[in-house]
């Protein structure tokens, strides 16, 4: 397959799933998914976890996920922080939400540096922290 095609097939993919023509934006995400394109990863993810045009499938969810976030895919990362958080496709682990949203929040992900700043101020998951909450608040804008 050439570069260009490639890009195409890519191309048609992503329309697929912003246009919620899910079924067929799995079928198409799935081959740059399996060769670890970060953003199709990251698509799959969602699909799997909310069952989106594909059976609903926690450890599929988790495994997409992750390969995207390991990636440096800031929403995959948020995405990731978001599942150990809440205990949404596998256990709760605040720790590990720390983690990934600390990551996501580095690259500038405003939604990781307010969730971030939420989690020092009630202690969830870490020492509370009121000045740290106030940074990460600070640097989401608010």
């Amino acid at each position: 397959m050439s570069e260009t095609t490639d890009a195409v097939d890519f191309a048609s993919a992503m329309a697929a799933f912003e246009s919620k023509s899910f079924g067929q934006a799995a079928q198409r995400l799935g081959p740059f998914a399996e060769r670890g394109n970060a953003e199709a990863q990251h698509r799959l993810a969602i699909m799997y976890q909310n069952g989106l045009g594909i059976v609903q499938s926690d450890s599929e969810a988790i495994k997409y996920m992750q390969a995207a976030a390991e990636q440096g895919h800031a929403l995959a990362q948020h995405g990731l922080g978001f599942m150990f958080m809440e205990g949404e496709c596998t256990g709760k682990n605040p720790e590990e939400a720390i983690k990934w949203f600390t990551l996501a929040a580095e690259q500038g992900l405003a939604g990781s540096q307010t969730t971030l700043a939420m989690m020092y101020e009630e202690g969830n998951g870490v020492e509370k922290d009121p000045a740290k909450a106030k940074e990460w608040y600070a640097k989401a804008g608010f």
